[in-house]
């Protein structure tokens, strides 16, 4: 049986964000249109690497469509918070974005991470249409929200707990 499929097109809101303390935290991608509310759960990774890929494809855009209009991100953290309740239809595996020149809308697809007892032609999918503008606030609160996270090591570039980490560059001690 098909996966679920949601399409929101276009949003009126997009965002991304994260519950719980570093290190613990889950984060979300979400979008509204309307009365209708997507939630996915994402990885703080794949949260990363959206963000980088928005700022790719659009300055690509402009290479490509070389009269398309610059817009800039029309960010405000206090405008990018998640929407509650937050109801995750599913966790994504994957990640894809598109590009509808027609209507000059940024697609971004998401689809559910698959298991063996559910394969991808079971997997839900998401397709969140948004302007340049929404997809550019989307992606520096991205950023924002990675930042937010656990301190680095200088030494290993792990994650380090208030309490310290181990780290392995330390020849085991604490740091």
């Amino acid at each position: 049986m098909p996966g679920q499929v949601y399409e929101l097109n276009p949003a009126s809101h997009i965002t991304t964000g994260a519950v719980g303390q570093p290190g613990q935290r889950v984060f979300y991608l979400q979008a509204l249109q309307g009365a209708e509310t997507v939630t996915l759960i994402v990885e703080k990774l794949q949260v990363e690497a959206l963000a980088q890929s928005i700022l790719q494809m659009v300055e690509e855009l402009y290479e490509k469509f070389p009269d398309l209009a610059r817009v800039e991100a029309d960010y405000r953290a206090e405008r990018m918070t998640l929407k509650k309740p937050i109801d995750p239809a599913f966790r994504v595996g994957q990640l894809g974005l598109g590009y509808d020149a027609d209507r000059d809308l940024i697609v971004l697809v998401a689809q559910e991470v698959t298991t063996e007892q559910r394969g991808p032609e079971e997997a839900g999918v998401a397709r969140l249409f948004a302007t340049r503008t929404q997809m550019l606030a989307l992606a520096e609160h991205g950023r924002a929200i990675v930042r937010q996270g656990r301190p680095i090591c200088g030494l290993c570039g792990q994650p380090m707990d208030p309490a310290g980490h181990f780290c392995p560059r330390s020849n085991g001690h604490k740091h």
